[in-house]
């Protein structure tokens, strides 16, 4: 499950995915109320007949497995003096997946997006509405999140599709690398990768550069960003096949020159840079 954070009321509420759900720490919600007793609070209102009622019912109506004997016998139980109940013996108990009993650093009892809404209003209906706002945003954030990753990614492959398909350009080609350069040794792959592209190593770059900050990586255009990252990926290719480093670098040399001469003066990645605000 991987965490995220909202803050409702100035309390940090911590949200987690499972699968395709949103789970809400209930912990993080009773501390609210009491940081100090958290358990507790958790407990007291998994005693309740009516908590009860609602837990398993939502269980019947999503969860398959759900056992409907150990239900019952929990639902009898409920409202008497003696009737103690946790999180983790509901769980073992009836099968249920609306709580999660988590250990560790990040541990907690966590409630599906249902429960945990109940639970808060069980702690106070103002915090309730709090907690349903903050998440909506929070789903908001993820949604257009999303959104522009996949206006990237289908930019990106409409640029890689020209790639294969565009005319030869003559702009920013990378030069053509001579024998002895193709025999020379570097000192890492990064660098394999820098003299394919642009033609010159890391530190010949800065030599030639005293004056301007960052590396040669900081100073590439667009087009070259784009195609030293499919260069970075052929070239693991190239690696599990077997092929040495001097062989290597001929062909992402020639890769780098075809992709260049095709992405030159391509509109495409305009359109990426006045859609996004950045590349």
């Amino acid at each position: 499950m991987k965490n995220r954070t909202i803050n409702v009321k100035g309390s940090e509420i911590a949200v987690s995915r499972k699968e395709h759900d949103d789970y809400i720490s209930l912990t993080d919600i009773a501390r609210y109320r009491d940081a100090e007793r958290t358990d507790y609070i958790i407990q007291n209102w998994l005693r309740n007949r009516n908590t009860i009622e609602f837990l398993g019912i939502w269980e019947q109506l999503n969860n398959p497995d759900f056992k409907p004997i150990e239900f019952d016998g929990f639902r009898k139980q409920a409202g008497l003096n003696s009737f103690v109940l946790t999180a983790k013996r509901w769980i073992e108990q009836t099968g249920a997946i609306g709580l999660i009993s988590k250990a560790g650093r990040y541990g907690g009892t966590y409630a599906h997006k249902d429960i945990a809404f109940e639970f808060a209003a069980w702690i106070s209906v103002e915090f309730k509405l709090y907690l349903i706002k903050e998440f909506q945003r929070l789903k908001e954030e993820e949604s257009q999140a999303l959104s522009l990753e996949w206006n990237l990614q289908r930019t990106l492959a409409k640029i890689n599709y020209r790639i294969h398909t565009d005319a030869v350009k003559e702009k920013l080609i990378p030069p053509r690398l001579t024998k002895a350069r193709i025999t020379a040794i570097y000192a890492n792959e990064a660098d394999l990768l820098n003299v394919a592209l642009f033609g010159v190593t890391a530190r010949e770059w800065r030599d030639a550069n005293p004056d301007k900050e960052g590396n040669i990586r900081d100073h590439a255009s667009l087009e070259q960003l784009v195609v030293l990252s499919n260069l970075e990926s052929i070239n693991s290719v190239l690696i599990h096949q077997g092929i040495l480093q001097a062989g290597r670098l001929t062909q992402l040399n020639e890769i780098a020159i075809t992709q260049m001469k095709s992405l030159s003066g391509q509109s495409s990645l305009k359109q990426l840079i006045g859609s996004t605000g950045k590349p």
